[in-house]
Formats: structure tokens, sequence, C-alpha cells
């Protein structure tokens, strides 16, 4: 017996499929005659639990419910979406792992040749926007027929966004998709629960109290507060206007406006004295952003919805937020509650294949070679970078599972995944090392509201205790038949030095000679914009992980990955990471570029100027934020990440002349690049040019920039990374 709703759940007798039905042949097989569900979704069906389809599939199987999967579909015409017939509940629609335009372009906005989630690994099998064509399709199919949308792509663009590839404001994709609802964040508890409604005969225009859905409704109900949170700047105490960056339910809670990263202090102290006379029901209030149309012609107004819409994630103190688009309410409840960690194990415990469906005749898709030896052991992330959407799409409070469900994993996968040979090449989720790591008081946990555990220094509410994790290793290490547990997910480095004890297991038994850690700069400018910790954390773990390397008479090597262009970066922080950069012996063969996904922070700051981590207003002038968008200056910053390459010298002598600082070139020691270019080194650089893309300047130069293979995954955004990217010295 399962809660995952509001409903208490039982488990269905009914045995589930060797893989969900992709055809009529395989329903004909099970004795279907028609599909209660059908999934349609941009990836190609792989029933593993990394993958959002085989989750939401199985988990609808178990409840009883007929589950049809539609997976990477032509969509130039309707004929597909009809392959399974007509469900008799709804379509769910979702783009796949990774929003679509992520998937499909690079940080510059060429096209990808390639796609991790498709047979082959070629690119071009779903359209741009995919969650729209979809519910399109599927309504030219069978108009009356409900649309559930759901997925990153739908998650990161409920609200009004701003679309990188348009560089424009674009509405929320329910308006743009005409989905009857939207399910954000980890959709199972709403998923169940409008699924059960749905199958009890009540309409899908009244599922409107499902948490973690978002919709259009006419107006605000009867019975609720409407904080009016439209303009910025107030008149005064006299209005007595409710701040709407202010938690109502507790004044005394750990909300951000006590973190340094939030302005004006003093100022809302006073507005909170004010405050302490308003007593709202928070399950009854609802804040108004400003409108599509005003944060599409102001960005200040964009950044201020951006900060209320972040400040209210916490699914303990969130309140209901509603935007008007036109003559149109979008409606967004608050977020999910996070899962238990016994449904955490149901859900990870349902009957998966674990491979990918028979139909692709075992062309390799390299997202699933990627992770079928791998095991999530948690979700969810409270480190809070700006440039990271997982928060949004997971929530801040971590969901574990147990150890027993962990185990099992393992030895499903010795079990049933071809190929194994005993190692497990990840366990891991989000964050390496937040398992089990929460607040130590579950009433500051609901009324807390930073964005950031940790960040500009680790909480004092914060549990910071690896033991868990370590016992974990641990005992994973013993299961019969593993032979090694490396763990490839990125580490939070400052939380690791924090328990000595777990870096020790970590260094000792399951680094694969490289450790991948994101410092992702080293000036006090970008990582305050980023919300990342100061290079002093990573010195400090740098000189653990060197010392246990040592004593456990290994030979390895950290491998951080940095962060061009990101808002708040100026030319000089550029140049000073590539001091350090020579400075250390770190030469990166590939390289980050910022890329703004949608709703995250520090895409407000790059389409806006302004830095909505702070209290926004017209009277005070917000701050500003440097960001870098002309295409010359964001090859520059890429450049300096990759000082060591010939083919970058020139446009760094020349940037370096420009900003005074022409002593730093020459053959010295202390000097970042050569005064003179070797000609062999020329020469080599231009047989090269099949590993490098050209780019063209605004003056039509051509010049080279580095081969781009994606990025990190963050929320909706993946970079697949080599082992070896990056050559360092030996420790």
């Amino acid at each position: 017996m399962q809660k995952l709703s509001n409903r208490i759940l039982v488990e269905s007798d009914t045995p589930s499929s060797p893989f969900l039905p992709m055809s009529r042949k395989e329903m004909d097989k099970l004795g279907w005659k028609q599909c209660d569900i059908i999934i349609v979704t941009g990836d190609a069906y792989v029933d593993h639990p990394s993958f959002g389809m085989a989750i939401v599939g199985r988990l609808l199987e178990s409840q009883g419910f007929r589950v049809g999967i539609i997976a990477q579909p032509e969509w130039k015409n309707a004929d597909a979406f009809k392959e399974l017939g007509r469900p008799r509940l709804f379509f769910g629609v979702a783009a796949g792992n990774m929003d679509s335009m992520i998937n499909r372009y690079t940080a510059d906005r060429k096209i990808r040749s390639d796609d991790a989630y498709t047979p082959g690994g070629k690119g071009g099998r779903r359209p741009d926007r995919a969650s729209i064509v979809y519910s399109q399709r599927c309504r030219e199919a069978y108009k009356n027929v409900p649309i559930i949308l759901g997925g990153i792509e739908g998650s990161l663009r409920r609200i009004a966004h701003y679309d990188y590839w348009q560089d424009k404001v674009r509405r929320s994709i329910v308006l743009d998709s005409r989905a009857d609802i939207l399910i954000y964040g980890n959709a199972e508890r709403a998923i169940i629960d409008v699924a059960h409604q749905l199958n009890a005969g009540e309409a899908i225009e009244q599922i409107t109290d499902v948490r973690g859905t978002a919709f259009i409704r006419s107006d605000t109900p009867s019975g609720w507060m409407e904080i009016d949170s439209t303009r910025i700047d107030r008149p005064g105490k006299i209005d007595r206007i409710i701040n709407p960056y202010v938690n109502t339910k507790d004044l005394k809670s750990c909300h951000i406006e006590e973190n340094s990263t939030s302005g004006d202090v003093e100022e809302e102290i006073k507005v909170l004295h004010i405050q302490t006379k308003v007593k709202l029901d928070r399950s009854k209030t609802v804040i108004r952003l400003p409108s599509y149309e005003k944060v599409n012609t102001d960005p200040v107004l964009y950044a201020h919805a951006s900060r209320v819409l972040h400040l209210e994630t916490n699914p303990g103190n969130a309140r209901a937020l509603v935007q008007k688009h036109a003559d149109q309410e979008l409606w967004l409840n608050p977020p999910p509650i996070p899962l238990s960690t016994e449904e955490m194990d149901f859900i990870f415990g349902l009957s998966y294949a674990r491979v990918p469906h028979p139909k692709y005749k075992g062309k390799e898709i390299p997202a699933y070679t990627m992770i079928r030896f791998s095991v999530n052991i948690m979700r969810g992330c409270f480190g809070g970078c700006t440039f990271c959407s997982i928060t949004e799409h997971e929530g801040r409070i971590i969901q574990n599972r147990s150890k027993e469900s962990i185990l099992s994993e393992i030895e499903d996968i010795r079990e049933k995944v071809p190929g194994f040979t005993g190692v497990i090449s990840d366990l891991g989720g989000p964050t390496a090392n937040m398992y089990r790591l929460a607040c130590k008081s579950e009433e500051i946990e609901k009324t807390c509201r930073k964005l950031s555990c940790v960040y500009p220094d680790i909480c004092s509410n914060l549990n910071t205790d690896h033991s868990a994790l370590t016992e974990l290793y641990k005992d994973a290490r013993k299961v019969k038949g593993v032979k090694k547990i490396l763990i490839a997910s990125g580490l939070r480095y400052d939380l690791a030095v924090e328990d000595p004890e777990y870096v020790r297991e970590l260094v000792t038994n399951h680094v694969g000679g490289y450790l991948k850690i994101a410092p992702e700069h080293t000036e006090s400018g970008p990582l305050e914009k980023m919300m990342k910790p100061g290079i002093g954390s990573y010195k400090k773990f740098e000189e653990m992980f060197e010392r246990f390397s040592k004593e456990a008479g290994k030979k390895q090597y950290l491998i951080p990955y940095f962060i061009a262009a990101h808002p708040g970066t100026t030319d000089e922080d550029m140049m000073n990471l590539a001091l350090w950069l020579k400075k250390n012996g770190f030469k990166a063969d590939q390289v980050q570029a910022f890329y703004p996904s949608p709703m995250a922070t520090a895409t407000a700051m790059y389409h806006t100027g302004r830095n909505p981590l702070k209290r926004l207003s017209y009277k005070r002038r917000s701050e500003h934020v440097e960001t870098i968008k002309g295409e010359r200056q964001r090859r520059l910053h890429k450049a300096f990440l990759r000082w060591h390459d010939p083919g970058n010298w020139d446009l760094l002598r020349a940037a370096l002349t420009e900003m005074g600082r022409a002593d730093l070139i020459g053959d010295r020691v202390d000097q970042l690049i050569p005064a003179k270019e070797v000609e062999s080194n020329r020469k080599s650089t231009s047989r090269r040019k099949n590993s490098n893309r050209n780019v063209t300047t605004e003056r039509g130069e051509k010049k080279f920039q580095t081969k781009f293979t994606g990025f990190p995954k963050r929320g909706d955004s993946g970079r697949r990374r080599k082992k070896n990217s990056i050559k360092s010295k030996s420790h």
C-alpha cells in the first residue's frame, strides 16, 4: 500500500508487462483493446528508472492502468499519434529527459548533430519545442482527449520565461501547447491523483486542487486572498500592501531576507514589522505576478517575477502563483510534497526491464549506455546554483532511497543488464554527496526561504554528517559480483570537507583515476552571481584528495570544470582564472560556456542585467549585472579557459593589449601566452580543423572554436564529458 498523493493507493494485482506496448501488435498480445493512458515522449523508450517515461508509465501501470508509449513519433502529421488508438483517459506529453531546445542547439545556437537519447545517437528525431508540437498533434489525432503536459521542458517553461534561442520572453508553455493541465516537477504524486480523478469521471477542467500543477482558470476563486506583486516600488506604510518577498507564516524563520545576498536589510525589517499584523491562510493565498505583457517589455519586472517565483519553491511554505496572459489567467499551485523514503523505494522497485525496447534491435542509445550500470540514490539539490534548474524541477529537499532498496537495485543490475562486468559506474544523483543530508529541524525546513543551504556559507541548521553515505559505499562494495563502485555524479566539495572520513572512503575506494569537481570559477564576482563557494573550499578539498590518495598508494587526479561567460563575469575575471589555471598546471581540452536555460536565476540576470538575488527597485536602482552576449566576448572568455591553445593566442594577445595587460604576453613562467606563435604550433593547429568548428566573427573573419560537446547535467541541461578532458599536473 503506497501513499503517493491525496489518496491511499493500492498496487494492482494485474501483472506488469515485459515492456509497455509501443504498437497495436503488442497491445493484442496483452489482450488490450484500448490504452487507458498513452505517453508521448521525445526520447527513445528505455525501460529504466533514469528515463521519465518509464517511471511514469510503470507507476501508472502499478495502479492498474493500461499504459502505452509513443516514442519519438514522426511529428509532421498526426498519423503516428493514432498508432495505439484513442486513449480512454488522457495523453501524457513530454519532450524527454532534456528541454528539446537544449537537446538540439549548442550555447552558440548551432545545431547539434547528435542526440544521446536516440538510437544510433543521431540528431533530428524530435522537433524544436517538442512539448508544443506533440500536444498539437495529439489534439489533431483525437480532439476531445485531455492532454497532460509534463517533463523538464514543461516544468521549466511553466510561466512567462526568457527563451535564449529567440532572444525574447515567451508565454507559459501551458498556453502555447494548449494542454489541459501541466504537471511540473517530479510528477508521481500529481499524475496518480489526476489519473484517478479522471478515472472516477471528473472533468479535467475541474481538477484544480493538485499540488505541482499549472492550468488556466477564469479568475481567483472566492475565499482566496490575493497578494499584489505586479509592481515593485511601494508607496509606503499607509497602503499596507503585503510584501510578496515576506514569509508571512513565520517572520522569525530562516527566510532569504536574512541572507547576505539579499539587499536593503534594514528596510526589509521595517516592512516585516508592519506585516506582523497580517494573518493569512497560506493554503488560500495566491501571489499575483506581473503579467506576461509586463515582463515581456520591462526587464526589472521580469527579474522581480523570477525572484518571487524562486522564493515560492519550498513546498512547506510556498503559495500559489497567478500570472495574467492577455485575458487568460495562468494558475500555478504550490510545488509537490517531497516523496518519503518508502515512496522512493516503491518507485525504483517497480518492474523495469532495465534495457531499451526490443524495437530498437540492439542499436546503441548513448544516454542508456552512460547510465545502465549506475544507480540513482536520491533526488533534489539544496545547492541553489543560479545557473542550474534542479531546484525548480526536483526541489531543494533531498528525497532519499533506503540502503536496502539501493543494494537491491545493484543486484538487479548484476542479474538483468547485459555486459555487466562488476563495475557500478555511479551511485549518485543531481549531487553525489547530499544523500541523507537535511535540515536539523523539520519546522525550520518548512518555513525556510533561503535559496541555498550552503551559500554564502553552510547553514548552521544543515546536517552535514556523511556517515549514512559512507556506510552505503562500504556495503555496496560487498555485494556479490561487484568489483568496483565508482562515483561519477558531481561532488559538492564544500560539504565533503566537513566529513573527512567520507572523503577518505571516496578517495580510497571509489575514484577511477579521475574525479570531476566543479569550482566553476576562482573570482568572487562571478562566484557570487553563481552562489558558489570560494576557491578556498576547493583547495581544502584538493589537499584532502591528495593526502588520502597518497595514503592509499594511488595516483589520482582531480578534473575541475569552469564556466565561461557567466553573468557577473568580467574579462579581468576570466584573465585571472586563466592565470590560476596556468599556475596550477591545468589545460582544459573542452570548455563550458554559460547556457541561459529557462527559469534559472542566472538566465534572469542574463536577460535583464539585474540581480534577482536582491530586492528589485526602480527608485534605488537595482544592482546591475555584467552580461556577456556578444560573440567576440563569449569567444574571448572561452579562449581564456583554453589559454594553452595556439589557436586562441591571436585573440588573447589582442584582448590583453586592449586591457592594458600586455605584460602577460611573453615567454616567462608568470606570463600567460607567448609573444610570438611558433610556426610548428600554427601548422599543428591547422591540422585540427576537423575536430574544431569554424565560427565567424562580427567582421566576417574565420576563427577556430574549441569543439563543443554539451553541458553538465543540471535540471534540463546535459554535458557529456570525456574522462580525461583535463590534463593536470601529477599530484
